[in-house]
């Protein structure tokens, strides 16, 4: 076989395995989803580490979404731990305050100094100890950078009457959204009652949490995640009643009105 001959020879398999790869059809198979937007769901959320304190490591690498899932945002989410004070301890104190964002990144964690002498540490629920309260916040200061945290901001927790009594803070009651009394919750978990966030968080989650001691942050992430998955009927209720209270408020003034109206008339 002549010299030119095998070149032509080599110079076409060449081509032709180029072009295999260009199409793609031998080396590289086409993706049908590439190029579509990733839908996040309630079951990839569930997969994130809840030790976890700052965003995903996948997502460190794009400022504009970490910057996007550390946001504040609208919504954030709350729990407390409470040490015991007074005799034996009957009382409760805060002694660690989380709250995390949407996203379910922790936006803020801090332990806290409680004004009074701690007689019950109880580290057996709470996993306080007096070695986490050595440099701990004093209570004012954290009380007054939750208060700045959460102005204005819809609320996401768990019994959340608790949290904000140990917090010494008042949140409008329509910016609150309580997995203890949320409706579907009670009816469908504890026949009208308060559930705990335990139940919940094995019935709706799949999670188990709380097996030894308790965690702020893991808490008040599952109630984010809880929110999340209920999200579209849970606000919708609350416009509704939002509604109902503001007809009701307008039917009541325009019968004060007419009622003054009248007496006047009388009157004259």
């Amino acid at each position: 076989m002549s010299t030119n001959k095998k070149r032509r020879q080599n110079s076409q398999k060449t081509f032709a395995i180029k072009r295999r790869k260009s199409a793609g059809s031998t080396y590289e198979p086409t993706d049908p989803n590439k190029g579509k937007p990733k839908i996040v769901t309630v079951k990839d959320d569930l997969k994130q580490d809840f030790s976890s304190t700052t965003a995903p490591s996948s997502h460190t690498t794009n400022k504009t979404n970490t910057r996007k899932l550390t946001k504040v945002g609208k919504y954030i989410a709350i729990d407390c731990e409470m040490v015991g004070v007074g005799f034996e301890g009957q009382r409760s104190a805060l002694a660690r305050v989380s709250i995390v964002n949407y996203n379910g990144v922790v936006i803020y964690d801090k332990y806290v100094r409680p004004m009074e002498r701690i007689t019950d540490f109880r580290t057996e629920i709470s996993g306080i100890t007096s070695k986490l309260l050595i440099d701990a916040h004093e209570f004012k200061q954290a009380q007054q950078e939750v208060a700045e945290l959460i102005k204005g901001k819809i609320v996401v927790g768990h019994a959340l009457h608790h949290d904000f009594k140990a917090l010494l803070l008042d949140h409008p009651r329509m910016m609150t959204r309580d997995t203890s009394i949320y409706r579907t919750f009670r009816t469908k978990y504890a026949r009208g009652k308060p559930p705990s966030l335990k139940k919940l968080a094995q019935e709706e989650l799949g999670l188990t949490i709380q097996e030894n001691k308790h965690s702020s942050v893991e808490d008040a992430k599952i109630c984010m995640l809880l929110f999340r998955k209920h999200k579209r009927e849970w606000e919708q209720s609350i416009f509704t009643k939002t509604y109902k209270v503001a007809k009701k408020s307008k039917s009541t003034k325009e019968k004060h009105t007419i009622s003054v109206r009248n007496n006047n008339k009388d009157r004259s």
